[in-house]
């Protein structure tokens, strides 16, 4: 079975980093390795089985192809949309946030280039 690239937008980057940063200033260096070992970890579920995220928001927002896998260990969700040649992993957030509010403030990212 080959499997898909991962393409990460710059939006799913920079959440990263600022969920990574969050537990850098809590004084909590090895929290932030767990993290992005977790959200590496995910994504290489995603990149093996990319239909078994939940497509819940997909419905919500009336945006046909999304899905979210969540960490275990971490109150994050992964959005990504699976396309023929790649999986494209829209952002990364906080599983409390308004989530639909904040996907939908990005909407117009959707055709935009990774």
């Amino acid at each position: 079975m080959k499997l898909k690239p991962i393409i990460r937008r710059a939006l799913a980057e920079q959440d990263v980093l600022e969920a990574a940063r969050y537990y850098l200033e809590q004084d909590a260096p090895q929290a932030a390795f767990d993290l992005v070992d977790e959200l590496e970890a995910a994504l290489g579920h995603i990149q093996r089985h990319p239909g078994t995220g939940s497509p819940r928001y997909a419905h919500t927002l009336n945006l046909p192809g999304l899905r979210f896998w969540s960490c275990t260990r971490f109150p994050y969700l992964v959005f990504y949309f699976e396309q023929a040649d790649s999986i494209d992993v829209w952002r990364v957030l906080h599983g409390k946030r308004d989530i639909p509010a904040w996907l939908q403030d990005d909407e117009g990212s959707l055709n935009q280039s990774p």
